[in-house]
């Protein structure tokens, strides 16, 4: 009795859960549904609350070190007190609004190399360690955010990897802890002066903000060092927006090849 009391508590023989959605693709600010199926196990077990949670993976600098870290950004209960007979069979069906901040990981049908995301599900079963499910999701790009993206492949710009990075962006209202890069090579006419671009999005439900990174290299007569550029606009001001010509001159102004008087971010 004492060693099955023993097994009971590391979840041995109690309910498993696994977790299916409709469609694991999903855009920022849509719903992610799909159903919470939970199996009985050998002994009738109390779970206290169903959770299910967004998670990727962060970069996070503490002192000279880095190293990556799942964080979870976003939490939905979908079931409570809910006692589950041996061998029963329950299904709870869920809706998760997804972020609009959430990450990309998937432009143009291709998955960002660098990018991890998935939904977690955890029983908080009572008295025994919490048996959980991970699924891959997909989170593919807003209309404005394509727009944007589709400018870098008009230019010639080749997609390198993305990554999430701890922290915040001055001047952005950003809400999670956490914001995305994604790495670009520019095309040949910039290469000699910028080595890379990073992009990033923040997404609120009015404005997309749009942060550009480049990084310069130095030369005899030039310091290298990175050049921000900061554009706040209407979702469908972005849409609107000649993307390729604003990102070319831009381009233009920080490696040095126009004037950047009168530019404005």
């Amino acid at each position: 009795m004492v060693f099955k009391r023993m097994l009971r508590a590391f979840g041995v023989g109690g309910p498993s859960v696994d977790t299916v959605p409709a469609n694991p693709n999903a855009r920022p600010g849509e719903l992610l549904t799909g159903e919470v199926r939970i199996a009985g196990g050998d002994h009738p077990a109390d779970i206290d609350q169903v959770k299910l949670s967004l998670v990727t993976r962060v970069e996070v600098e503490s002192g000279d070190n880095e190293h990556n870290r799942d964080v979870e950004f976003a939490r939905v209960v979908v079931g409570q007190r809910i006692a589950v007979a041996p061998g029963q069979n329950l299904v709870l069906p869920f809706q998760f609004p997804v972020p609009l901040e959430t990450p990309l990981t998937v432009v143009h049908g291709q998955h960002l190399h660098g990018m991890t995301m998935g939904l977690r599900t955890e029983l908080e079963v009572r008295g025994a360690l919490d048996p959980g499910d991970l699924d891959p999701v997909a989170i593919h790009p807003i209309r404005s955010q394509e727009h944007v993206l589709n400018a870098f492949g008009a230019l010639g710009f080749r997609f390198q990897r993305a990554d999430n990075e701890s922290g915040r962006i001055h001047g952005v209202p950003q809400q999670l802890p956490f914001y995305q890069e994604i790495e670009f090579l520019p095309p040949g006419q910039f290469l000699a002066k910028i080595s890379q671009l990073e992009l990033t999005f923040v997404a609120d439900p009015h404005r997309l903000f749009v942060v550009l990174e480049a990084d310069r290299r130095g030369g005899l007569f030039r310091a290298g060092g990175d050049s921000f550029g900061h554009f706040a606009m209407s979702h469908d001001e972005v849409i609107r927006t000649d993307w390729a010509a604003l990102l070319h001159q831009w381009m233009d102004q920080v490696s040095g090849r126009r004037s950047s008087h009168g530019f404005g971010h």
